[in-house]
């Protein structure tokens, strides 16, 4: 996927997700959107290429790492816990969809009950 589609498939995934919003406390080079204050996506173009950065569980990103070549470890971010999405590369737009929403849920999960916007257990996931 190229890095503009990438970028913006991932915006607007983050815009359709209750209570998130996008802020700039880095400067204008870095999109970050925040669910109640705290971050759960990253874009930037600092790197040269356009990125996205979400966060992700630690053996989700570990196993997406080694099944995508266009996966990385979170650029300036806890390399555990986040990771960094590349353009030009296989991402399905699904595949970014679900990680920006998987990040999103991951978030949610850690705030308090009376902050969340939506129940962490439920939202996002694919019922079988």
């Amino acid at each position: 996927m190229k890095g503009d589609t990438l970028q913006q498939h991932a915006r607007d995934r983050a815009a359709e997700l209750p209570g998130a919003g996008l802020e700039h406390p880095f400067g204008p080079e870095w999109d970050v959107f925040k669910v109640r204050g705290k971050v759960f996506m990253l874009m930037t173009e600092i790197t040269g290429e356009p990125i996205v950065i979400v966060k992700a569980d630690p053996e989700d990103a570990q196993a997406l790492r080694e099944q995508h070549e266009d996966i990385t470890p979170g650029y300036h971010m806890n390399k555990r816990h986040w990771i960094t999405l590349h353009p030009d590369g296989d991402l399905a737009q699904d595949l970014t969809a679900e990680l920006v929403t998987e990040s999103y849920r991951l978030v949610v999960e850690n705030l308090p009950h009376a902050k969340r916007p939506v129940d962490p257990e439920t939202f996002g996931r694919r019922s079988l």
